[in-house]
């Protein structure tokens, strides 16, 4: 049986490798913030919610829509998709008590590990077929009516009796019967389990009726060879039928392993839908276009990680970047440029994973890989300077680069002068675009971006955080061309205030002030 609710004709696998560039989209995009949200501290829920997020830095559009119509479903359902989670949790939990024969080599240990395994594992099958025949109106999902059909049709009442009698006659409540051929010298080969015959008659009958005529051995109780030679026998016998049921056992519980993994994406998607609905931030499902199309077109966008960081409900974004290749994105200081380049990022990896985004609307290009070359703060591990290791990491990126992917740049390059700086910045960024990648920029280097305004470069939108008169921020985004000040002196004024004071004493003991003004403090 197959549960196929992450992909259409393929299991999930948690354990695949993970992108090269991993840890630094987890740190740049904070996804650790995201991942506590849909799994708190369940270590299993945070392995699938990892795994299902960096896989899906490569995408495609069935899978999207795949996952999507079963996420909607199971937002609708989700107490039945916990009970479906827990039955799987639960019968993990039964097949690790009891299986404790298939690890070992003798056939007869096979068997009655296996039989264990499997006489705990068709209860919750039967469970979980007559949850799913219960709740199969509510669901809509062309993978959730699959799955309930293939348990509908695979465990009907009749194969469930069928497996417990088998069950029942492999117990051997009357011994093993076996039969064999004489081989080259008196060998005996074709070592063949036989079913017993049921004669029909009661045991009354038995004990009183004339026994066939038939040649018969009963072993001493202290013969250990002969008991070693019988067990021999016995495992010759059984040993092809103890290998099928090891293989029907772990077919079962390979289901159930499944189950709990597929579901645990969902399960993770709740959790983190409830986490988002206490802070009454809106959630929507993206739309999808191809990634040789550009698209980013948003309304009420938000940086999922900073809400959930900070606990409550935070400035949103609107855009219509259609058809778009480059978004360069300048302003003041502290203005929410970073949040909205990792909110751009976030989103791409949640709808690439067949999630909900947060925004009240989102539709975007797929993208063939999704990188970060974010501004890393010098420290011991550093091997060289802070600009090499900036170059160090591009080139790793360009490694990996295929056309269709997204990069996000945040203030990259700007550890040398700006000069240098923005030549860099101006060459990448131009390499990229004609390579067919689609480029995000945030950048404080004012050549870099009033040379890309001025040519223009095709395909370009340019915004700029949004400042108020008074130097406010709004944490807004505008359409705006880049200029020539951050407005640092915003951020002076508010720590130092507008002047500072200094009492100083004179030689001849008179007290005098100096006063020391900021070189904007006039205006900007």
């Amino acid at each position: 049986m197959k549960v196929h609710l992450m992909y259409e004709a393929r299991d999930f696998d948690i354990t695949a490798p993970q992108p090269l560039n991993a840890r630094d989209l987890t740190a740049d995009l904070e996804l650790d913030t995201l991942i506590q949200a849909m799994a708190g501290e369940d270590e299993f829920l945070q392995t699938v919610a990892r795994s299902a997020l960096l896989s899906a830095v490569k995408s495609d559009l069935d899978t999207i829509a795949h996952r999507q119509a079963i996420l909607r479903d199971s937002l609708e359902n989700t107490d039945v998709v916990r009970r479906l989670y827990q039955l799987s949790i639960d019968a993990l939990e039964l097949k690790k008590k009891g299986y404790w024969g298939v690890g070992l080599h003798y056939p007869l240990a096979i068997l009655h590990g296996s039989m264990e395994v499997i006489d705990v594992l068709v209860p919750k099958l039967k469970e979980l077929r007559q949850i799913a025949n219960q709740v199969a109106p509510q669901f809509a999902a062309p993978g959730w009516k699959t799955l309930f059909a293939t348990l509908d049709q695979e465990l009907s009442d009749d194969y469930i009796e069928e497996v417990q009698a088998h069950l029942k006659t492999l117990k051997f409540r009357h011994g093993i019967f076996v039969s064999a051929h004489l081989g080259q010298g008196n060998r005996g080969n074709d070592y063949t389990l036989r079913t017993p015959l049921d004669d029909g008659h009661n045991w009354f009958t038995r004990i009183i009726a004339k026994k066939p005529d038939s040649y018969s051995y009963t072993l001493p109780a202290r013969d250990e060879n002969g008991a070693r030679a019988l067990s021999e026998l016995a495992d010759r016998g059984i040993n092809l039928v103890a290998n099928a049921l090891a293989q029907s056992a772990e077919h079962i519980a390979s289901f159930f392993t499944l189950l709990r993994a597929e579901l645990a994406f969902y399960v993770c998607c709740i959790n983190l839908q409830e986490s988002l609905g206490k802070l009454d931030e809106p959630i929507a499902f993206p739309g999808v276009v191809k990634s040789s199309q550009r698209q980013q077109c948003f309304d009420g966008l938000y940086d999922v990680c900073l809400a959930l960081k900070m606990g409550k409900k935070i400035v949103a974004n609107t855009l219509d970047a259609q058809d778009s290749h480059l978004v360069i994105i300048t302003g003041a200081n502290q203005g929410g440029k970073s949040s909205f380049l990792r909110s751009i990022g976030v989103a791409q990896l949640m709808m690439q994973s067949g999630m909900f985004v947060g925004a009240q609307s989102f539709s975007a290009n797929l993208s063939e890989g999704l990188f970060t070359h974010y501004k890393r703060e010098e420290d011991i591990s550093m091997e060289s300077g802070k600009f090499d290791e900036e170059l160090k990491r591009m080139n790793a990126i360009i490694d990996q680069l295929s056309p269709d992917a997204l990069v996000l740049f945040n203030e990259s390059f700007s550890s040398t002068n700006e000069r240098e700086g923005s030549e860099v910045a101006q060459m990448i960024t131009d390499a990229l675009l004609e390579s067919g990648m689609k480029v995000f920029f945030v950048t404080h280097q004012y050549a870099f971006a009033h040379a890309l305004y001025s040519r223009p470069v095709e395909h370009a939108l340019y915004l700029r955080a949004e400042r108020l008169p008074d130097g406010t921020r709004t944490f807004k985004l505008k359409i705006g061309e880049p200029l020539q000040t951050s407005y640092g002196a915003d951020l002076y004024r508010e720590v130092f205030q507008l002047e500072t004071s200094i009492a100083t004493a004179r030689p001849d003991g008179q007290a005098t002030t100096l006063r020391i003004l900021p070189e904007s403090a006039g205006g900007d």
